[in-house]
């Protein structure tokens, strides 16, 4: 190791004193805290939240806490030692004692409240209290916020306790979603996709919480158990946790005039989530009307990729409302996500998402969530006339924008020179006909393969003759649309950096969560290497073992093919 990096090595925190020195928290330092909630974080009963930006809150360690693993990119990226999962006091916060918060730490973590959208139509029966004032963050706490190696990051537990969001419920999660949100999340930023990231994951050694699922073989839609679980402590990170449906409970309140201070609520956390988000992207000389503009046209842009990388590797949010849509332009909350595996346009992993959520229809879910966001900075424009118009340009202009991005999106993932409807629209025919898989397909398309024998591993049935003919057909169009000028290798080492060799596959997540369960959590591990590296070839025993066609035995499976959100 050269003396330069051994020097680099030697800056990274090492313990929980320093990293307690970390802590910089802009989110309780600019904005307003629920008027009615306790000084100490005390305040863990439902009750209805009528104005501030968050309500401190303390949340509820798991008893006897496990430790299974950590992201050691994400330690690395933030410039954290491994040596730090050993300390006992960093362990006892992410497994949620925050009592061992040392100065400049503040002693209480902080949940938020939001408005809840579903494709555009306002709810609020889903608050206990029919009024929208009681939803928000019901077992998600941030304890830390601060800077690391110049960059804002929050951590925040997910399973840490009940909030005053919680709606009667007992703020936990099990350890089967949240090894799944863990993954899931190393997953997607080795794929390059903006995500919140994992940093560590605890299991508690005695607290059991019951939960519905299904019976092992269940084809039942919805679960047909109560299933004990383990529970878990996963927590992520992010620059911020601010989502559409935030700015959307603020906006609510001022066009209902709830409170008199409600239009500067409003102001204040769009100046935060600039802050927060956009600041290098936003000039702060610009008036306060400027910067909202310029906010609406960067969000769009983010918004817009986001949506096209996640059609990209088959990723389903499943369940995108506005308050699941994070204005800072990546992907939250992994609960009812799936990937698709046999291609279906209409592939909705989640029992309550609807086809309006499912997989081909993300770019339409995406373009409401982003309505909404336009509709809550509408009011900070103050009726004029010319400001409203810009805002009115950017959100009529998005579907224009996402449908050239799609293009994009399919003109790289197919090698091609420009983009062709006639032959993406056939191909999609094809593999729908012939029971593809969307993954292994796009894989060894990458391999610019002269005959349909070498595509034949990625169907699920054997082809018929008239198919076959069709799909010799379709490879010759396809043949003479790629980019003539580039050689075949070259198109082909382009491929496979956007269409990964190794994908989420849910039948192979079980095994490591139900064996986590039992003590045994060398699975996870594996998955968080091979998910390291998901567009690398990896040994021929890995591929074997993990990039391979979806069992027919596991297919209309409850738990694996389709699956509730309780977790």
């Amino acid at each position: 190791m050269s003396r330069k990096s051994e020097s680099l090595k030697d800056k990274s925190t090492k313990n929980f004193s320093e990293f307690s020195q970390l802590a910089d928290f802009s989110l309780m330092n600019s904005l307003n805290a629920d008027p009615q909630s306790t000084k100490d974080g005390n305040d863990h009963m439902p009750r209805p939240i009528y104005s501030g930006h968050y309500v401190p809150v303390t949340p509820k360690p798991i008893p006897d806490p496990i430790y299974i693993t950590h992201s050691k990119t994400l330690f690395e990226e933030l410039g954290l030692s491994s040596e730090l999962i050993k300390d006992k006091k960093f362990c006892r916060l992410f497994s949620g004692d925050i009592e061992v918060a040392e100065y400049p730490m503040i002693p209480f973590g902080w949940a938020t409240g939001y408005a809840l959208s579903i494709y555009g139509t306002e709810y609020t029966q889903q608050c206990p209290f029919g009024t929208g004032n009681g939803y928000g963050d019901g077992r998600a706490i941030s304890v830390f916020e601060g800077l690391f190696k110049g960059k804002r990051m929050e951590m925040q537990l997910k399973g840490g306790g009940p909030t005053p969001y919680c709606r009667g419920a007992d703020g936990r999660a099990v350890l089967r979603s949240s090894v799944r949100e863990f993954l899931a999340q190393e997953l997607m930023h080795a794929l390059g996709i903006p995500t919140s990231r994992s940093l560590t994951l605890y299991v508690s050694g005695t607290e059991i919480v019951r939960r519905p699922w299904y019976t092992e073989g269940s084809t039942y839609f919805e679960p047909d158990i109560m299933v004990d679980n383990h529970a878990a402590i996963t927590t992520r990170v992010a620059p911020s946790f601010l989502r559409v449906g935030q700015l959307e409970l603020f906006a609510r309140r001022v066009r209902s005039n709830s409170h008199d201070d409600a239009f500067n609520e409003l102001k204040i956390i769009v100046q935060h989530l600039i802050d927060r988000n956009y600041k290098d992207y936003i000039d702060p000389s610009n008036s306060f009307t400027e910067k909202v503009i310029m906010l609406a046209c960067l969000y769009r842009e983010r918004l817009i990729s986001l949506v096209a990388n996640w059609m990209r590797v088959g990723y389903c949010q499943g369940n995108f409302n506005s308050d699941n849509c994070a204005v800072g332009g990546f992907t939250l909350d992994y609960g009812p996500f799936g990937f698709c595996e046999l291609f279906d346009p209409r592939f909705q992993p989640w029992t309550g998402g609807g086809e309006h959520f499912s997989f081909f229809n993300q770019p339409f879910a995406a373009e409401i969530n982003f309505k909404t966001f336009c509709s809550s900075l509408m009011p900070l424009l103050l009726e004029n006339k010319e400001d409203i118009e810009k805002l009115e340009k950017i959100k009529n202009d998005f579907s224009k924008l996402m449908s050239k991005e799609m293009q994009s999106m399919w003109v790289k993932k197919l090698g091609l020179e420009k983009y062709d409807e006639t032959l993406i629209n056939e191909l999609f025919k094809l593999m729908i006909n012939s029971k593809a898989d969307f993954s292994i397909f796009f894989r060894k398309l990458s391999h610019i393969p002269d005959n349909i024998s070498f595509l034949k591993e990625s169907f699920y049935l054997p082809l018929t003759t008239e198919l076959d003919k069709k799909w010799k057909n379709w490879l010759k169009k396809w043949h003479d649309c790629i980019k003539k000028d580039i050689h075949a290798t070259q198109i082909s080492k382009s491929m496979k950096q956007v269409n990964p060799k190794f994908t989420w596959r849910e039948w192979m997540i079980v095994p490591a969560y139900e064996e986590a369960e039992e003590g045994n959590y060398s699975k996870i591990k594996e998955l968080q290497t091979i998910f390291s590296n998901p567009y690398e070839e990896q040994s021929l025993e890995i591929a074997q073992k993990y990039d391979r066609l979806k069992p027919i035995k596991f297919f209309n499976n409850g738990g694996i093919s389709h699956y509730s959100c309780s977790s």
